[in-house]
């Protein structure tokens, strides 16, 4: 069973489009023109925090940039002495995406990178080729946000899920894990490269979105070709939007009808596929309906819809 620990309060942070576009627009800036890249992620990072701060709400406490130790937290040198720490006083830590699910990378932290972790919100680690703290982004500008940390049933394993700030490997792939193993005809075979997604993990919904991506770019590519069903919606924009309306109202049938769960399962699958496609023609990524859904937790549907009216 796993343990959340909510970071600053018992709340889930909202993080609204106002804060992800000031933080990311002065990481980029400070990035790019700053000669020196460490003074420059320091200045990021203020600004990250800042940004937080005035993000959230009264009852979400945002940490200042000073890490307090971790005897002034009530709690927290109890958890962290529960914790099952290796014989280098370490334990293994994930970071995730909170919107796509995707494992980011992987480290360890000690106790007071994990003290820090929970006050700044900000992944922070131990390094142990450097033999001392790490906060991810202090060099690259490539920040871990993080909204909420979890712990496994053995209490030697974290989990920061949270919302990266730019690629979160160090060669500039959007997470560390690019490469897959495969076992076939006696031979073992590994396949991936930094430059590329087609070998990093997907769950089943980004799976699809890059199917087709894919199906379109390979139809562009030979116009000569029989276009792919994919390729024929996404060139042909009355069909893409009858057939969306066709899926819609089979979908509901399968309510009115009391057709079944593996019916309804199926109608929904149809027309999610040809909404995403929908989504591939106007360039947005699935990652970003995600996310705006995500920034609705905790709002009234009825309040969120008169907002839109105004």
């Amino acid at each position: 069973m796993q343990e959340v620990l909510p970071i600053g309060g018992t709340t889930r942070p909202h993080v609204s489009k106002t804060y992800v576009r000031s933080h990311s627009a002065a990481l980029q800036r400070c990035w790019r023109r700053e000669p020196c890249r460490r003074a420059a992620a320091q200045i990021c990072k203020e600004r990250l925090l800042q940004c937080s701060a005035q993000a959230q709400s009264s009852d979400y406490t945002t940490a200042n940039v000073e890490v307090e130790p971790e005897a002034e937290t009530e709690g927290m040198s109890a958890w962290l002495d529960g914790l099952k720490w290796d014989t280098g006083g370490l334990v293994a830590v994930i970071a995730q995406h909170v919107d796509t699910g995707e494992v980011l990378m992987q480290a360890y932290a000690d106790r007071a990178a994990l003290n820090e972790t929970l006050q700044t919100r900000l992944a922070t680690f131990y390094s142990r080729s450097r033999k001392g703290r790490w906060c991810k982004g202090e060099t690259s500008g490539h920040f871990i946000k993080v909204l909420k940390v979890y712990l496994d049933c053995d209490r030697d394993s974290i989990i920061y899920q949270g919302e990266p700030v730019g690629p979160a490997c160090h060669t500039g792939a959007r997470t560390c894990y690019f490469s897959s193993v495969e076992r076939t005809d006696a031979r073992l075979h590994e396949e991936g490269d930094h430059a590329s997604t087609s070998n990093m993990p997907a769950s089943s919904l980004f799976a699809l979105e890059g199917i087709i991506q894919q199906r379109v770019q390979q139809h562009s590519q030979d116009a000569g070709s029989k276009p792919s069903w994919t390729a024929k919606l996404a060139g042909n924009q009355g069909l893409l939007c009858s057939k969306i309306r066709e899926e819609a109202g089979e979908l509901c049938e399968t309510l009115e009808g009391r057709e079944g769960q593996e019916r309804a399962a199926s109608e929904m699958a149809d027309l999610l596929y040809h909404s995403m496609v929908l989504l591939h023609v106007q360039d947005v990524p699935i990652e970003h309906v995600l996310k705006e859904l995500r920034r609705r937790f905790g709002t009234s549907g009825i309040d969120e819809k008169a907002a839109r009216q105004r």
